[in-house]
């Protein structure tokens, strides 16, 4: 396991994690279980560093944002640590780089990966996002899968001003290992950048997407074939075609010319 020497700044919490440029973005060179294995450890009561880090992922459709939306991109690069969530950023590393991503670390795999440790360890989860429903049946399943996990709270994502400072005091109190945030890009990167000050009881913020709609069985995965082959948004597309179609049209374009051009090994 890599050494890691914390301090208040962050940065030397992730300095040992070995990187590369994918797509003008650095990604942490790690598979999945060393991922959550620094998630387990960066909760270490030795480790804390007075703030949450911030753990955030990128796929083809950040990449193709964060190079046309400055303000996605300036949120992006504020995180701690990026995983690369998403099969084409892994594929096309392995084919340009000397130093290639191992692979790709999904949230969808890397919660419960997490949850398994955070389990047999003792760490506490709060999950906030999604609507109402999605996040009650999202925190149920999980539950029901992991029964010794603890999680501390939970609550929907559609809070405004004072409910929302609110909830921020509420999850700062109950001092959660882990709170995961599914807000959808860029909202959970502008809630980090806003609310993280104050959550200095935390001890790991993982932005999570569209996570709970997957936990909350409401969304199915795609099938492995396409995951490993890099089409799962094909999949995605498929089921949701109204609200992803014009998407990824516009998105994926964009995403294989900064995936073979702007791809380099990083140090740190």
């Amino acid at each position: 396991m890599l050494e890691r020497r914390v301090n208040l700044d962050g940065r030397a919490a992730t300095a040992d994690v070995p990187r590369i440029s994918v797509g003008g973005l650095r990604m942490a060179a790690l598979d999945l279980e060393a991922t959550a294995d620094f998630m387990i450890e960066a909760t270490d009561p030795r480790h804390r560093i007075g703030r949450p880090l911030y753990l955030t992922s990128a796929n083809g459709e950040v990449l193709a944002r964060c190079s046309t939306e400055p303000q996605t991109e300036r949120l992006f690069r504020a995180a701690d640590l990026i995983n690369a969530d998403g099969q084409p950023l892994v594929t096309v590393s392995k084919l340009q780089s000397w130093f290639p991503l191992p692979e790709r670390v999904a949230t969808t795999d890397l919660f419960h990966v997490v949850a398994r440790k955070a389990e047999a360890a003792g760490r506490t989860f709060y999950m906030f996002g999604a609507s109402e429903a999605e996040n009650t049946a999202a925190v149920e399943n999980v539950r029901s899968l992991y029964p010794n996990l603890k999680i501390v709270g939970y609550s929907h994502g559609y809070l405004r001003g004072d409910a929302l400072r609110a909830k921020v005091e509420e999850i700062n109190a109950l001092a959660p290992d882990y709170l995961w945030i599914a807000l959808g890009v860029p909202n959970e990167q502008a809630f980090v950048e806003e609310y993280a000050p104050q959550l200095t009881n935390v001890g790991v913020i993982k932005t999570s997407g569209g996570l709970f709609n997957f936990l909350s069985g409401s969304r199915s995965r795609a099938p492995q074939w396409m995951q490993k082959i890099g089409l799962e948004w094909v999949w995605r597309t498929w089921l949701e075609p109204r609200r992803l179609f014009w998407r990824y049209l516009t998105t994926n374009p964009r995403a294989l010319y900064l995936l073979f051009s702007r791809n380099r090994p990083f140090n740190r």
